[in-house]
Protein backbone atom coordinates (compact mmCIF):
# COMPACT_ATOMS: atom_id res chain seq x y z
CA UNK A 1 0.00 0.00 0.00
CA UNK A 2 2.93 2.30 0.89
CA UNK A 3 4.53 1.74 -2.74
CA UNK A 4 0.78 2.37 -3.80
CA UNK A 5 0.87 5.94 -2.05
CA UNK A 6 4.11 6.76 -3.16
CA UNK A 7 3.15 6.29 -6.75
CA UNK A 8 0.14 8.28 -6.51
CA UNK A 9 1.58 11.04 -5.21
CA UNK A 10 4.37 11.39 -7.72
CA UNK A 11 1.77 10.74 -10.37
CA UNK A 12 0.06 13.96 -9.30
CA UNK A 13 -3.33 12.77 -8.28
CA UNK A 14 -4.84 15.42 -6.59
CA UNK A 15 -7.18 13.72 -3.86
CA UNK A 16 -6.46 10.41 -1.63
CA UNK A 17 -8.43 9.37 1.24
CA UNK A 18 -6.35 6.85 3.71
CA UNK A 19 -8.69 5.13 5.65
CA UNK A 20 -6.63 4.45 9.07
CA UNK A 21 -6.93 4.64 12.73
CA UNK A 22 -3.10 4.78 13.48
CA UNK A 23 -2.73 8.69 12.54
CA UNK A 24 0.45 8.82 13.90
CA UNK A 25 1.94 5.94 11.61
CA UNK A 26 0.99 7.02 8.82
CA UNK A 27 1.90 10.68 9.14
CA UNK A 28 5.51 8.63 9.22
CA UNK A 29 5.40 6.65 5.83
CA UNK A 30 3.80 9.65 4.60
CA UNK A 31 6.77 11.73 5.69
CA UNK A 32 9.28 9.68 4.32
CA UNK A 33 7.52 9.59 0.71
CA UNK A 34 7.73 13.62 0.81
CA UNK A 35 11.71 12.81 1.10
CA UNK A 36 11.45 11.74 -2.50
CA UNK A 37 12.35 13.33 -5.49
CA UNK A 38 10.74 16.11 -6.03
CA UNK A 39 11.13 16.59 -2.13
CA UNK A 40 7.78 17.88 -0.61
CA UNK A 41 6.24 20.02 2.40
CA UNK A 42 4.24 18.14 4.66
CA UNK A 43 0.99 20.64 6.67
CA UNK A 44 -1.18 19.05 8.86
CA UNK A 45 -4.59 20.12 9.49
CA UNK A 46 -6.86 19.34 12.12
CA UNK A 47 -10.13 20.96 13.45
CA UNK A 48 -8.64 22.26 16.63
CA UNK A 49 -5.36 23.65 15.61
CA UNK A 50 -5.52 24.11 11.70
CA UNK A 51 -2.75 23.77 9.22
CA UNK A 52 0.30 23.07 11.04
CA UNK A 53 3.93 22.25 9.23
CA UNK A 54 4.41 18.46 10.06
CA UNK A 55 7.00 18.61 12.82
CA UNK A 56 6.64 21.73 13.96
CA UNK A 57 4.53 22.53 17.52
CA UNK A 58 0.68 23.09 17.17
CA UNK A 59 0.98 26.57 18.06
CA UNK A 60 3.13 27.29 14.75
CA UNK A 61 -0.45 27.55 13.02
CA UNK A 62 -1.61 28.88 10.15
CA UNK A 63 -4.03 31.99 10.60
CA UNK A 64 -7.53 31.32 10.07
CA UNK A 65 -7.63 28.01 8.89
CA UNK A 66 -9.53 25.94 11.87
CA UNK A 67 -12.53 25.92 9.25
CA UNK A 68 -12.57 23.01 6.92
CA UNK A 69 -13.24 25.62 3.85
CA UNK A 70 -10.66 28.81 5.19
CA UNK A 71 -7.98 25.58 5.09
CA UNK A 72 -8.70 24.55 1.70
CA UNK A 73 -8.67 28.16 0.72
CA UNK A 74 -5.34 28.60 2.04
CA UNK A 75 -3.44 25.31 0.38
CA UNK A 76 -5.26 27.21 -2.81
CA UNK A 77 -3.96 30.12 -2.54
CA UNK A 78 -0.37 28.67 -1.66
CA UNK A 79 1.50 30.01 -5.39
CA UNK A 80 5.23 30.26 -4.24
CA UNK A 81 7.42 27.78 -5.81
CA UNK A 82 8.34 25.71 -2.38
CA UNK A 83 4.83 25.16 -1.98
CA UNK A 84 3.92 23.83 -5.45
CA UNK A 85 5.56 20.51 -4.03
CA UNK A 86 3.48 20.32 -0.83
CA UNK A 87 1.36 17.10 0.62
CA UNK A 88 -1.48 18.07 2.88
CA UNK A 89 -2.83 15.93 5.48
CA UNK A 90 -6.35 16.69 6.84
CA UNK A 91 -7.37 14.82 9.69
CA UNK A 92 -11.00 14.11 10.17
CA UNK A 93 -12.73 15.49 7.57
CA UNK A 94 -15.27 13.17 7.33
CA UNK A 95 -18.03 15.17 9.59
CA UNK A 96 -17.71 17.84 7.23
CA UNK A 97 -17.31 16.11 3.72
CA UNK A 98 -20.97 16.24 3.02
CA UNK A 99 -21.46 19.85 3.85
CA UNK A 100 -21.88 21.65 0.31
CA UNK A 101 -18.96 24.36 0.73
CA UNK A 102 -16.29 21.84 1.87
CA UNK A 103 -17.15 19.93 -0.94
CA UNK A 104 -16.91 22.71 -3.38
CA UNK A 105 -13.88 23.93 -2.04
CA UNK A 106 -12.24 20.21 -2.68
CA UNK A 107 -13.32 20.84 -6.27
CA UNK A 108 -12.16 24.05 -6.80
CA UNK A 109 -8.89 22.35 -5.08
CA UNK A 110 -8.42 19.34 -7.27
CA UNK A 111 -8.97 21.63 -10.49
CA UNK A 112 -5.91 24.21 -9.13
CA UNK A 113 -4.00 21.38 -8.51
CA UNK A 114 -3.47 20.49 -12.30
CA UNK A 115 0.09 20.99 -13.45
CA UNK A 116 1.50 20.75 -9.19
CA UNK A 117 2.56 18.25 -6.73
CA UNK A 118 -0.37 19.32 -4.28
CA UNK A 119 -1.74 16.53 -3.16
CA UNK A 120 -4.28 16.90 -0.07
CA UNK A 121 -4.90 13.46 1.54
CA UNK A 122 -7.98 12.91 3.84
CA UNK A 123 -6.71 10.92 6.42
CA UNK A 124 -9.54 9.41 8.47
CA UNK A 125 -11.10 5.95 10.18
CA UNK A 126 -14.21 6.07 8.13
CA UNK A 127 -14.62 6.29 5.22
CA UNK A 128 -17.51 9.30 3.41
CA UNK A 129 -16.44 10.03 -0.27
CA UNK A 130 -19.97 12.56 -1.61
CA UNK A 131 -20.83 11.56 -4.71
CA UNK A 132 -19.36 14.49 -6.12
CA UNK A 133 -15.70 13.72 -5.70
CA UNK A 134 -15.77 10.00 -6.67
CA UNK A 135 -14.68 10.22 -9.64
CA UNK A 136 -12.07 12.63 -8.46
CA UNK A 137 -10.77 10.83 -5.12
CA UNK A 138 -8.86 7.43 -4.70
CA UNK A 139 -9.02 5.59 -1.70
CA UNK A 140 -6.71 3.58 0.20
CA UNK A 141 -6.55 1.14 2.86
CA UNK A 142 -3.72 2.03 5.43
CA UNK A 143 -2.85 -2.22 6.44
CA UNK A 144 -1.92 -2.77 10.15
CA UNK A 145 1.44 -3.48 11.02
CA UNK A 146 3.12 -6.77 9.21
CA UNK A 147 5.64 -8.96 10.87
CA UNK A 148 8.34 -6.46 9.70
CA UNK A 149 7.17 -3.63 11.57
CA UNK A 150 6.21 -5.99 14.76
CA UNK A 151 9.47 -6.99 15.21
CA UNK A 152 11.39 -3.48 15.55
CA UNK A 153 8.24 -2.35 18.76
CA UNK A 154 9.30 -5.52 20.06
CA UNK A 155 13.20 -4.82 19.43
CA UNK A 156 12.41 -1.60 20.90
CA UNK A 157 10.95 -2.67 24.05
CA UNK A 158 13.47 -5.31 24.88
CA UNK A 159 16.01 -2.58 24.26
CA UNK A 160 14.01 -0.21 27.20
CA UNK A 161 13.93 -3.31 29.40
CA UNK A 162 17.23 -4.65 28.93
CA UNK A 163 15.80 -8.02 28.12
CA UNK A 164 17.39 -8.43 25.19
CA UNK A 165 18.34 -12.36 24.82
CA UNK A 166 15.09 -14.11 23.40
CA UNK A 167 15.47 -17.19 21.41
CA UNK A 168 14.26 -17.00 17.64
CA UNK A 169 11.04 -18.97 18.17
CA UNK A 170 10.14 -17.01 21.34
CA UNK A 171 10.59 -13.75 19.29
CA UNK A 172 8.22 -15.65 16.45
CA UNK A 173 5.51 -16.58 18.60
CA UNK A 174 5.33 -12.86 20.29
CA UNK A 175 5.04 -11.30 16.96
CA UNK A 176 2.26 -14.26 15.73
CA UNK A 177 0.56 -13.34 18.79
CA UNK A 178 0.16 -9.57 18.02
CA UNK A 179 -0.56 -9.86 14.33
CA UNK A 180 -3.84 -7.82 14.10
CA UNK A 181 -2.75 -5.03 16.70
CA UNK A 182 -1.82 -1.65 15.84
CA UNK A 183 1.26 -0.31 16.24
CA UNK A 184 0.46 1.31 19.81
CA UNK A 185 -1.90 -1.24 20.49
CA UNK A 186 1.26 -4.17 20.33
CA UNK A 187 3.57 -1.55 22.10
CA UNK A 188 0.74 -1.38 25.28
CA UNK A 189 0.71 -5.18 25.10
CA UNK A 190 4.59 -5.88 24.74
CA UNK A 191 4.53 -3.34 28.38
CA UNK A 192 1.47 -5.15 30.03
CA UNK A 193 3.56 -8.35 29.12
CA UNK A 194 7.11 -7.24 30.38
CA UNK A 195 5.11 -5.90 33.35
CA UNK A 196 3.38 -8.91 34.54
CA UNK A 197 5.92 -11.23 34.37
CA UNK A 198 9.60 -8.95 34.55
CA UNK A 199 9.93 -10.01 31.25
CA UNK A 200 9.72 -11.32 27.69
CA UNK A 201 9.32 -14.61 27.26
CA UNK A 202 7.25 -18.16 25.37
CA UNK A 203 5.21 -18.42 28.73
CA UNK A 204 3.87 -14.19 28.21
CA UNK A 205 2.44 -15.26 24.78
CA UNK A 206 -0.82 -16.04 26.63
CA UNK A 207 -0.94 -12.31 28.29
CA UNK A 208 -0.29 -10.77 24.55
CA UNK A 209 -3.01 -12.98 23.34
CA UNK A 210 -5.54 -12.26 26.23
CA UNK A 211 -5.22 -8.34 25.66
CA UNK A 212 -5.55 -8.88 21.69
CA UNK A 213 -8.28 -10.38 22.67
CA UNK A 214 -9.78 -7.43 24.90
CA UNK A 215 -8.58 -5.25 22.58
CA UNK A 216 -10.34 -7.58 19.34
CA UNK A 217 -13.58 -7.29 21.15
CA UNK A 218 -13.75 -3.32 22.45
CA UNK A 219 -15.34 -2.61 18.86
CA UNK A 220 -18.21 -5.53 19.44
CA UNK A 221 -18.22 -6.42 15.91
CA UNK A 222 -15.83 -9.35 16.05
CA UNK A 223 -15.35 -11.45 19.15
CA UNK A 224 -12.98 -14.30 20.07
CA UNK A 225 -14.66 -18.01 20.71
CA UNK A 226 -13.17 -20.38 22.62
CA UNK A 227 -14.61 -23.83 22.51
CA UNK A 228 -13.79 -26.61 25.20
CA UNK A 229 -15.91 -29.16 23.32
CA UNK A 230 -13.83 -31.28 20.28
CA UNK A 231 -15.47 -32.59 17.10
CA UNK A 232 -15.95 -35.71 18.74
CA UNK A 233 -18.74 -34.30 20.94
CA UNK A 234 -20.94 -33.48 18.28
CA UNK A 235 -23.01 -36.73 17.43
CA UNK A 236 -23.63 -37.96 13.11
CA UNK A 237 -22.34 -35.58 10.82
CA UNK A 238 -19.70 -37.93 9.71
CA UNK A 239 -19.44 -36.96 6.13
CA UNK A 240 -18.73 -33.47 7.03
CA UNK A 241 -16.56 -34.84 9.95
CA UNK A 242 -14.81 -36.39 7.09
CA UNK A 243 -14.27 -33.43 4.89
CA UNK A 244 -13.28 -30.73 7.94
CA UNK A 245 -10.46 -33.76 8.73
CA UNK A 246 -9.50 -34.61 5.38
CA UNK A 247 -8.32 -30.26 5.33
CA UNK A 248 -6.65 -30.24 8.97
CA UNK A 249 -3.38 -29.56 7.56
CA UNK A 250 -4.54 -27.33 4.78
CA UNK A 251 -3.40 -23.91 5.68
CA UNK A 252 0.09 -25.72 6.12
CA UNK A 253 3.49 -24.60 3.91
CA UNK A 254 3.55 -28.85 3.50
CA UNK A 255 -0.21 -27.74 1.30
CA UNK A 256 1.16 -25.03 -0.49
CA UNK A 257 4.19 -27.05 -1.89
CA UNK A 258 1.93 -29.97 -3.00
CA UNK A 259 0.03 -26.79 -4.54
CA UNK A 260 -3.24 -27.05 -3.12
CA UNK A 261 -4.90 -23.81 -2.75
CA UNK A 262 -6.22 -22.33 0.13
CA UNK A 263 -9.96 -23.29 1.21
CA UNK A 264 -12.22 -20.11 1.20
CA UNK A 265 -15.32 -21.69 3.43
CA UNK A 266 -18.05 -23.36 3.91
CA UNK A 267 -22.12 -22.74 4.12
CA UNK A 268 -24.04 -25.34 6.20
CA UNK A 269 -27.90 -25.25 5.67
CA UNK A 270 -30.21 -27.25 8.03
CA UNK A 271 -32.97 -27.87 10.54
CA UNK A 272 -32.52 -25.34 13.74
CA UNK A 273 -31.12 -27.78 16.63
CA UNK A 274 -28.89 -30.09 14.83
CA UNK A 275 -25.52 -28.97 15.67
CA UNK A 276 -24.56 -26.69 12.91
CA UNK A 277 -23.05 -24.04 15.25
CA UNK A 278 -21.11 -26.45 17.60
CA UNK A 279 -19.46 -27.59 14.26
CA UNK A 280 -18.36 -25.30 13.44
CA UNK A 281 -16.86 -24.09 16.78
CA UNK A 282 -15.31 -26.89 17.24
CA UNK A 283 -13.74 -26.77 13.74
CA UNK A 284 -11.08 -24.23 15.56
CA UNK A 285 -9.53 -27.18 17.73
CA UNK A 286 -9.50 -29.33 14.82
CA UNK A 287 -7.93 -27.09 12.87
CA UNK A 288 -5.67 -25.55 15.30
CA UNK A 289 -7.04 -22.17 14.22
CA UNK A 290 -8.35 -19.11 15.91
CA UNK A 291 -12.33 -18.46 15.74
CA UNK A 292 -13.57 -15.22 15.19
CA UNK A 293 -17.38 -14.72 15.28
CA UNK A 294 -18.70 -11.69 13.25
CA UNK A 295 -21.66 -10.13 14.52
CA UNK A 296 -23.47 -9.18 11.21
CA UNK A 297 -26.04 -7.23 13.37
CA UNK A 298 -23.54 -4.74 15.29
CA UNK A 299 -21.83 -4.05 11.55
CA UNK A 300 -25.11 -2.46 11.09
CA UNK A 301 -24.52 1.68 12.51
CA UNK A 302 -27.02 4.64 11.64
CA UNK A 303 -25.30 7.02 13.53
CA UNK A 304 -23.46 8.50 10.28
CA UNK A 305 -23.18 7.86 6.73
CA UNK A 306 -20.82 4.64 6.04
CA UNK A 307 -20.13 3.76 9.31
CA UNK A 308 -22.04 0.53 8.72
CA UNK A 309 -19.41 -0.08 5.78
CA UNK A 310 -16.41 0.88 7.48
CA UNK A 311 -17.18 -1.31 10.58
CA UNK A 312 -17.55 -4.39 8.32
CA UNK A 313 -14.05 -3.57 6.50
CA UNK A 314 -12.32 -3.11 9.73
CA UNK A 315 -13.20 -6.24 10.95
CA UNK A 316 -12.62 -8.09 7.65
CA UNK A 317 -9.28 -6.21 7.75
CA UNK A 318 -8.10 -7.51 11.29
CA UNK A 319 -9.56 -10.97 10.41
CA UNK A 320 -6.82 -10.82 8.13
CA UNK A 321 -4.12 -9.32 9.68
CA UNK A 322 -4.14 -12.32 12.02
CA UNK A 323 -5.13 -15.36 9.90
CA UNK A 324 -4.97 -17.91 9.25
CA UNK A 325 -8.11 -17.82 11.05
CA UNK A 326 -11.91 -18.98 10.65
CA UNK A 327 -14.53 -16.12 10.39
CA UNK A 328 -17.84 -17.73 12.19
CA UNK A 329 -21.22 -16.08 10.81
CA UNK A 330 -23.78 -17.66 12.53
CA UNK A 331 -27.33 -17.34 10.50
CA UNK A 332 -26.33 -15.60 7.54
CA UNK A 333 -30.03 -15.99 6.90
CA UNK A 334 -31.07 -12.99 9.25
CA UNK A 335 -27.84 -10.99 8.51
CA UNK A 336 -28.52 -10.72 4.74
CA UNK A 337 -32.27 -11.47 4.60
CA UNK A 338 -33.98 -8.81 2.15
CA UNK A 339 -30.19 -6.99 1.25
CA UNK A 340 -31.24 -6.83 -2.52
CA UNK A 341 -34.39 -4.56 -2.11
CA UNK A 342 -32.55 -2.48 0.86
CA UNK A 343 -33.00 1.27 -0.89
CA UNK A 344 -36.44 1.99 0.53
CA UNK A 345 -36.19 0.51 4.17
CA UNK A 346 -32.16 2.23 5.02
CA UNK A 347 -30.95 4.25 2.02
CA UNK A 348 -29.30 0.76 0.18
CA UNK A 349 -26.63 0.43 3.42
CA UNK A 350 -27.75 -3.89 3.59
CA UNK A 351 -26.97 -3.86 -0.21
CA UNK A 352 -23.70 -2.14 -0.36
CA UNK A 353 -22.88 -4.14 2.76
CA UNK A 354 -23.69 -7.49 1.15
CA UNK A 355 -22.02 -6.56 -1.82
CA UNK A 356 -18.67 -5.80 -0.21
CA UNK A 357 -18.79 -9.32 1.93
CA UNK A 358 -19.56 -10.97 -1.51
CA UNK A 359 -16.13 -8.88 -3.18
CA UNK A 360 -14.42 -9.78 -0.38
CA UNK A 361 -15.29 -13.46 -0.30
CA UNK A 362 -14.46 -13.73 -4.33
CA UNK A 363 -11.41 -11.45 -4.08
CA UNK A 364 -9.31 -12.68 -1.05
CA UNK A 365 -6.22 -14.24 -0.82
CA UNK A 366 -5.30 -14.19 2.96
CA UNK A 367 -5.83 -17.41 4.88
CA UNK A 368 -9.44 -16.54 6.51
CA UNK A 369 -11.55 -19.50 6.16
CA UNK A 370 -15.95 -18.55 6.38
CA UNK A 371 -18.06 -20.79 8.00
CA UNK A 372 -21.44 -19.78 7.30
CA UNK A 373 -24.45 -21.34 8.66
CA UNK A 374 -28.00 -20.99 7.93
CA UNK A 375 -31.56 -21.75 8.72
CA UNK A 376 -33.95 -20.71 5.57
CA UNK A 377 -32.09 -20.93 2.37
CA UNK A 378 -35.13 -19.24 0.41
CA UNK A 379 -33.96 -15.73 2.52
CA UNK A 380 -30.16 -16.67 0.98
CA UNK A 381 -29.46 -14.26 -1.78
CA UNK A 382 -28.59 -16.22 -4.88
CA UNK A 383 -25.28 -14.70 -5.25
CA UNK A 384 -24.25 -16.61 -1.97
CA UNK A 385 -25.10 -20.05 -3.25
CA UNK A 386 -22.89 -20.13 -6.55
CA UNK A 387 -20.03 -22.02 -6.98
CA UNK A 388 -16.44 -19.94 -5.82
CA UNK A 389 -17.90 -18.20 -2.76
CA UNK A 390 -17.83 -21.59 -0.58
CA UNK A 391 -15.50 -24.96 -0.98
CA UNK A 392 -18.97 -26.87 0.12
CA UNK A 393 -22.56 -26.15 0.63
CA UNK A 394 -23.80 -28.68 3.11
CA UNK A 395 -27.14 -30.05 4.48
CA UNK A 396 -27.62 -31.13 8.16
CA UNK A 397 -30.81 -32.67 8.38
CA UNK A 398 -32.76 -34.33 11.35
CA UNK A 399 -30.65 -36.45 12.77
CA UNK A 400 -31.05 -40.79 11.55
CA UNK A 401 -31.37 -43.49 13.96
CA UNK A 402 -27.96 -43.91 14.44
CA UNK A 403 -26.81 -40.52 14.68
CA UNK A 404 -30.13 -40.39 17.73
CA UNK A 405 -28.13 -42.69 19.68
CA UNK A 406 -25.25 -41.08 19.54
CA UNK A 407 -26.16 -37.89 20.94
CA UNK A 408 -28.08 -39.51 23.35
CA UNK A 409 -24.97 -40.76 24.61
CA UNK A 410 -23.00 -37.90 24.49
CA UNK A 411 -25.26 -36.29 26.64
CA UNK A 412 -25.68 -38.83 29.19
CA UNK A 413 -21.76 -39.60 29.61
CA UNK A 414 -21.53 -35.37 29.63
CA UNK A 415 -23.81 -35.07 32.58
CA UNK A 416 -21.22 -38.45 34.08
CA UNK A 417 -24.23 -41.06 33.77
CA UNK A 418 -23.67 -44.59 33.03
CA UNK A 419 -24.45 -45.62 29.80
CA UNK A 420 -25.22 -49.45 30.60
CA UNK A 421 -28.21 -48.21 32.65
CA UNK A 422 -29.89 -46.80 29.39
CA UNK A 423 -31.09 -48.66 26.57
CA UNK A 424 -30.13 -46.17 23.84
CA UNK A 425 -32.21 -48.17 21.12
CA UNK A 426 -35.53 -47.69 22.61
CA UNK A 427 -34.54 -43.88 23.19
CA UNK A 428 -33.27 -43.60 19.70
CA UNK A 429 -36.51 -45.15 17.97
CA UNK A 430 -39.00 -42.82 20.67
CA UNK A 431 -37.37 -39.61 19.41
CA UNK A 432 -38.01 -39.83 15.91
CA UNK A 433 -37.99 -36.69 14.43
CA UNK A 434 -36.21 -34.71 16.99
CA UNK A 435 -33.05 -32.65 16.49
CA UNK A 436 -30.28 -32.76 18.80
CA UNK A 437 -30.87 -29.67 21.04
CA UNK A 438 -34.29 -31.34 21.34
CA UNK A 439 -33.34 -34.45 22.71
CA UNK A 440 -30.81 -32.26 24.83
CA UNK A 441 -33.73 -30.83 26.51
CA UNK A 442 -35.28 -34.24 26.07
CA UNK A 443 -32.38 -35.09 29.05
CA UNK A 444 -32.50 -32.05 31.14
CA UNK A 445 -36.01 -32.03 31.76
CA UNK A 446 -36.28 -35.39 33.13
CA UNK A 447 -33.36 -34.70 35.57
CA UNK A 448 -35.15 -31.62 36.57
CA UNK A 449 -37.90 -33.76 37.23
CA UNK A 450 -36.21 -36.41 39.19
CA UNK A 451 -34.34 -33.58 40.95
CA UNK A 452 -37.46 -32.28 42.55
CA UNK A 453 -38.31 -36.10 43.39
CA UNK A 454 -35.07 -36.29 45.16
CA UNK A 455 -34.50 -39.34 42.90
CA UNK A 456 -31.70 -40.24 40.25
CA UNK A 457 -33.56 -39.87 36.78
CA UNK A 458 -33.88 -43.05 34.45
CA UNK A 459 -34.87 -44.65 30.99
CA UNK A 460 -38.65 -43.58 31.69
CA UNK A 461 -37.91 -40.25 32.38
CA UNK A 462 -36.13 -39.42 29.50
CA UNK A 463 -38.62 -41.46 27.74
CA UNK A 464 -41.88 -39.28 29.23
CA UNK A 465 -40.53 -35.51 28.81
CA UNK A 466 -39.68 -36.96 25.09
CA UNK A 467 -43.01 -37.87 24.46
CA UNK A 468 -44.41 -34.62 25.94
CA UNK A 469 -42.55 -32.42 23.82
CA UNK A 470 -43.79 -31.36 20.56
CA UNK A 471 -40.36 -31.51 18.07
CA UNK A 472 -40.30 -28.53 15.59
CA UNK A 473 -39.90 -30.82 12.40
CA UNK A 474 -43.77 -31.61 13.62
CA UNK A 475 -44.72 -27.66 14.61
CA UNK A 476 -42.82 -26.27 10.97
CA UNK A 477 -43.66 -29.52 8.58
CA UNK A 478 -43.79 -27.16 5.47
CA UNK A 479 -40.79 -25.54 6.27
CA UNK A 480 -38.69 -28.86 6.72
CA UNK A 481 -40.23 -30.38 3.84
CA UNK A 482 -39.09 -27.38 1.62
CA UNK A 483 -35.47 -27.12 3.03
CA UNK A 484 -35.24 -31.12 2.69
CA UNK A 485 -36.30 -30.68 -1.49
CA UNK A 486 -33.91 -28.03 -1.77
CA UNK A 487 -31.11 -29.67 -0.40
CA UNK A 488 -31.60 -33.23 -2.26
CA UNK A 489 -30.45 -31.71 -5.24
CA UNK A 490 -28.10 -28.76 -4.19
CA UNK A 491 -26.39 -29.50 -1.04
CA UNK A 492 -24.09 -32.35 -0.07
CA UNK A 493 -25.62 -33.95 2.95
CA UNK A 494 -24.18 -34.15 6.45
CA UNK A 495 -24.87 -37.75 7.23
CA UNK A 496 -22.72 -40.64 5.82
CA UNK A 497 -25.17 -42.51 5.46
CA UNK A 498 -27.28 -40.24 3.17
CA UNK A 499 -23.92 -39.59 1.60
CA UNK A 500 -22.93 -43.22 0.58
CA UNK A 501 -26.46 -43.69 -0.49
CA UNK A 502 -26.34 -40.75 -2.96
CA UNK A 503 -23.10 -42.15 -4.36
CA UNK A 504 -24.23 -45.42 -4.82
CA UNK A 505 -27.57 -43.87 -6.41
CA UNK A 506 -25.30 -41.99 -8.96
Amino acid sequence: MKEELNILIQAQYPLIYLVTSEEERSEQAIAVIAQAKPQRKVFVWTVTHGIVEYGHRSNTTQHNTVSPEAAIEWVIRQRDPNSNASIYIFKDLHPFIDSPPVTRWLRDAIANFKGTNKTIILMSPLQNVPIELEKEVVVLDFPLPDMKELNQVLSQQLEQTKNRRISTETREKLLKAALGLTKDEAEKVYRKANVTAGRLTEQEVDIVLSEKKQLIRRNGILEFIEEDETIDAVGGLEELKRWLRQRSDAFTERAREYGLPQPKGMLILGIPGCGKSLIAKTTSRLWGLPLLRLDMGRVYDGSMVGRSEANLRNALKTAESISPTILFIDELDKAFAGSTGSADSDGGTSSRIFGSFLTWMQEKTSPVFVMATANRVERLPGEFLRKGRFDEIFFVDLPTKEERRDIFKIHLVKRGRDIERFDLDQLSNVSEGFSGAEIEQGIIASMYEAFAQDREFTQLDIIAAIKSTLPLSKTMTEQVTALRDWARQRARPAASSVAEYQRLEF
